[in-house]
């Protein structure tokens, strides 16, 4: 009987309607399977791009290679680059409309201290890269929960708790034991990289107190456009003293640095695509896998990169205690962040937009 009734209610319809429905169904479909493809293709294009930019900085910054010695000019290249770039595709060309609702206010005690810390952690990184291999400076970074949380707790924004603790040690202890099977290690190297995880991490607590108490949010274009120029500023002032009278001297490559300027350009883009496609979480995982590539990848590429079994033994601990950290921090709430989320992700909460 059910069967009869659903057979006179479609053929009420008429073969037109009928038609249309199925029309519409195949176009939802459609539209479905091209969002998928959409995700994982950022993800994709995030791995490479980063990948191929931490190989690309390493490769400029060698002095068996491109030789330019100068971490901070080429971070102050960076941040000048975005700078220009995003004043060009907003306010000459128009390709891009810049968010309103910027004010002294919030530029002053959220935009200037947050690109203060993200332009520090950059210096700090690709200084790094002059004393370190790029496999243990990856290795390195295992340990960012670790900051990121114990700040956390220290300002009230993370709670103690046996399972964390439990989590952090097995990380501290990953990379403690990744680090004791590094041949090559050179201790200024580990400071400078420990010090851009610090202010890594104080920049992602900065922008979860600053951004939940001015309640800013601006679509990735917009946080470009106003924090490349802050970063810019806080770069050149130490660079003036540090680097300035050192490259003078030098013989520039422009086509490469140009180059190496529109990758990074391009991968700050292509965190903000799998930020507003995905979620923190996504961009995480993407991470940790990304950081895998890079370090197997580097020990093909680079001579001076000798992995050990201690090595891969301690970073696979420490990988283990960030899947875990991972999967227990949504449960716990999402950071906050500068980035504007669409209304189909308005449930999503990126942690940080770098």
């Amino acid at each position: 009987m059910k069967m009869a009734n659903t057979f006179f209610a479609a053929d009420d319809l008429g073969p037109k309607r009928l038609l249309t429905l199925m029309e519409d169904r195949n176009r939802i479909r459609g539209f479905l399977r091209d969002e998928q493809l959409v995700k994982y293709a950022s993800i994709l294009l995030y791995i490479i791009l980063s990948s191929c930019q931490i190989f690309f900085n390493k490769w400029v910054l060698s002095s068996k290679e491109i030789n330019f010695p100068y971490p901070l000019g080429l971070t102050l290249l960076h941040m000048t680059f975005s700078s220009v770039l995003c004043f060009l595709l907003t306010k000459v060309f128009k390709v891009m409309k810049i968010e309103e609702g910027m004010t002294l206010d919030i530029y002053v005690t959220s935009v200037i201290p947050i690109g203060a810390m993200f332009a520090m952690t950059l210096w700090l990184g690709n200084t790094a890269y002059l004393y370190l291999t790029v496999a243990f400076s990856q290795m390195l970074k295992a340990i960012m929960p670790v900051a990121v949380f114990i700040l956390g707790v220290c300002v009230g924004l993370e709670i103690m708790s046996c399972k964390m603790l439990l989590i952090m040690s097995v990380i501290s202890f990953g990379v403690l034991v990744a680090s004791y099977g590094e041949l090559n290690i050179n201790w200024i190297g580990v400071v400078y990289q420990m010090g851009g995880i610090v202010s890594e991490a104080l920049r992602l607590i900065l922008m979860e107190i600053l951004v939940k108490r001015k309640g800013i949010k601006l679509n990735p274009v917009s946080l470009m456009y106003y924090m490349s120029p802050c970063s810019a500023i806080c770069l050149f002032i130490p660079w003036i003293f540090l680097e300035s009278s050192k490259m003078e001297t030098w013989n520039f490559h422009v086509l490469v640095l140009s180059l190496n300027s529109l990758c990074t350009f391009a991968l700050n883009l292509s965190v903000f695509l799998v930020i507003s496609q995905t979620s923190a979480l996504t961009i995480r995982i993407a991470g940790v896998f990304k950081d895998w590539v890079v370090v197997l990848v580097s020990a093909l590429l680079f001579a001076e990169t000798k992995l050990t079994v201690i090595n891969l033994f301690g970073y696979a601990i420490a990988i283990a205690g960030v899947a875990a950290y991972n999967n227990h921090k949504p449960k716990n709430g999402e950071s906050t962040t500068l980035v504007s989320r669409s209304p189909k992700n308005s449930n999503k909460e990126p942690s940080g937009p770098w």
